[in-house]
């Protein structure tokens, strides 16, 4: 194979491929030869066949343009070179070949009106582009003109008013921010003027402005620190809730609750309002004990106040422990009654707003909203009732049973058994409760203060009894045992009728509760503590005398000398001791004498002894 291409090298001979491809597109097409003509015509025409020629040349001529022929037809020969062979092999190329031409023109004369077409068509563009080019190029030209004449001026003037504007509204963002800036300084004042209403709504217009400028970067800042602003009035709205729960004020409440609404917070408002409740009862019984403590202690040792509420009820005195009581009941029914007339605000805003609604009803969800809340508040008050009268009850019940009161006095335990039988009457008004916690309690302690009583009175009973001397005991001639202090309540049961001046609270009004009675002011254990001292007793006779009157004009009677004989009026002097004169007979002797007298003539009075009346006393 090195011989044959080293002798076509000689010859100046070159490969087929190089052939061609050094040929011109017009001697490509050139005319052929009479002898290429006579071999075409002896190639089949038939297209079938011309097909089949063309599906037997090898793939390898189809792989890629940088094959290399004349070196793949070389390395094909074999070893031992037949001219016969060649020869034939050589035919069965130039049939392919010739196939592959005559496929190739049939292709160009197929796609030769296409390629006219398309040829007339970038002709035309051709043309079109270049009517372009001159169009804009006298466009520019003219505009150019337009510019330097006219049209230079007209946009500077635009320019500058469309500038104008954008200032104007600059300057109008700076003002707003310049506002939002010193908002922080009204919202203080408004809080202190208590319009937390008023300060949520600026709160919220501010919020609402520093979005629109939010492109701006101090706004940024300004808006963390509304935020911060919007926080520290929720804190303070729970401070100012905190505060019904012991003063009711229907304006601080009205305002409370307006804020509460522009948060959208009304229920978790309702939660807070419970739990201050709740924490409100539990200060105010324990300031008003730990009060009275460190009074009766007289120190001001801070140990009281580290204690639990339960053990500080222990270090409760027995003067001390029925002032403490009534305060405690004082402090727990303003607590109770704040709730009591939260309700009642709650119901006559409920009345309005429903109004309000049937007469305008066009926000049918804003409406369902309001709806759902007042329906969630007033579920939640009722239910708060029975737990505020619970906690209370504790409360009371811890006091109570912090003292031993076996030791006290018979009216002091009365009048403690007053104070818990008024308190559970405001808790049956308050809630419909029995009150068993209060029942349970005030009942261990009765029980045990009559068992330590009756022992008492047994042993004093007995002492009477065995000291009796069994004298006259001086009572009055109209001596009943009505008028005995234990005694005072079967008179009052008797009395047909009473003084609407002397009538009892309760009895004025029946069909009115302690809460609507005490609603604008008062408090009910109020009367508790006035009614404590009544009217003392005045059953025993002084100095043997129906009365002072009596008395007086025993003693007139006996200064005056009419009654004395006139040898007893006349003076004169001892002979023995020389003494002044004087009479023979003393005031005081004829004074007794003539009470000896008044008691012998008292056959109407009772006959009575010191023991009688204890065992009267005792039986009442």
């Amino acid at each position: 194979m090195q011989k044959i291409k080293s002798l076509m090298t000689r010859q100046g001979l070159r490969s087929p491929q190089e052939s061609v491809n050094d040929l011109s597109p017009i001697e490509s097409f050139r005319i052929p030869t009479k002898e290429e003509l006579r071999e075409q015509h002896e190639e089949p025409t038939d297209p079938q066949a011309q097909q089949e020629i063309i599906n037997s040349i090898e793939e390898v001529y189809f792989s890629n343009d940088s094959f290399d022929i004349v070196k793949y037809e070389l390395e094909r020969l074999p070893p031992v070179l037949s001219l016969q062979e060649l020869e034939e092999y050589r035919d069965k190329l130039k049939q392919q070949q010739a196939a592959v031409s005559k496929k190739v023109a049939d292709l160009i004369l197929e796609k030769q009106p296409a390629y006219v077409e398309e040829l007339e068509r970038v002709t035309s563009l051709q043309t079109g582009l270049q009517l372009a080019a001159v169009i804009c190029t006298n466009g520019r030209r003219h505009l150019n003109i337009a510019k330097e004449g006219f049209t230079q001026t007209s946009l500077g003037l635009l320019a500058n008013q469309r500038k104008r504007q954008l200032l104007i509204g600059l300057l109008k963002s700076l003002r707003t921010i310049k506002t939002l800036q010193r908002t922080d300084v009204r919202l203080s004042e408004m809080l202190e003027e208590e319009d937390y209403p008023g300060a949520i709504q600026l709160c919220l217009e501010c919020q609402k402005a520093a979005s629109t400028f939010k492109h701006y970067s101090c706004i940024s800042e300004l808006n963390s620190k509304l935020q911060d602003t919007l926080e520290q009035i929720e804190e303070q709205l729970d401070v100012a809730l905190s505060k019904i729960c012991k003063n009711f004020d229907i304006n601080h409440y009205t305002k409370v609750q307006q804020a509460y609404r522009l948060l959208g917070k009304t229920q978790t408002a309702m939660d807070q309002l419970h739990m201050h409740f709740t924490q409100a009862i539990h200060n105010t019984v324990f300031q008003v004990v730990l009060g009275y403590v460190e009074l009766c202690a007289g120190n001001t040792d801070t140990k009281f106040q580290k204690l639990q509420y339960k053990d500080l009820c222990t270090h409760i005195t027995s003067d001390s422990y029925i002032p403490c009581l009534a305060d405690l009941c004082k402090a727990l029914w303003e607590v109770m009654l704040s709730y009591y007339r939260t309700m009642q605000w709650h119901e006559n805003h409920d009345q309005d707003e429903a109004a309000v609604v049937s007469s305008d009803g066009n926000n049918v969800i804003g409406t369902e909203e309001n709806s759902f809340d007042r329906n969630y508040v007033k579920k939640k008050l009722e239910h708060g009732l029975s737990r505020i009268w619970q906690d209370v009850q504790l409360k009371v019940k811890t006091y109570l049973l912090g003292t031993d009161l076996s030791n006290f006095k018979y009216d002091d335990f009365i009048f403690v058994l007053d104070v818990i039988s008024r308190l559970m009457q405001v808790g049956e008004e308050f809630c419909g409760s029995k009150s068993e916690v209060l029942q349970e309690s005030i009942r261990k302690q009765s029980v045990n203060y009559f068992k330590t009583y009756h022992r008492t009175r047994l042993e004093e009973l007995r002492m009477f009894l065995e000291n009796e001397t069994w004298e006259l005991c001086p009572v009055k001639s109209s001596f009943s045992i009505l008028q005995l202090h234990e005694f005072k309540f079967m008179e009052q049961s008797r009395s047909p009728s009473v003084s609407p001046s002397k009538q009892p609270a309760s009895a004025i009004s029946a069909t009115v509760t302690l809460f609507e009675q005490y609603c604008n002011g008062g408090n009910p254990f109020e009367i508790q503590a006035d009614s404590k001292d009544d009217e003392t007793e005045d059953v025993l006779a002084s100095n043997g005398y129906e009365s002072d009157e009596q008395e007086k004009s025993a003693y007139q009677e006996y200064d005056s000398d009419s009654d004395v004989p006139e040898e007893l009026k006349r003076d004169y002097v001892d002979e023995q001791t020389g003494d002044a004169p004087i009479k023979s007979v003393s005031r005081e002797t004829l004074r007794s004498r003539k009470r000896s007298d008044y008691n012998l003539s008292k056959v109407n009075a009772p006959i009575l002894t010191n023991t009688t009346l204890n065992v009267i006393r005792l039986v009442g």
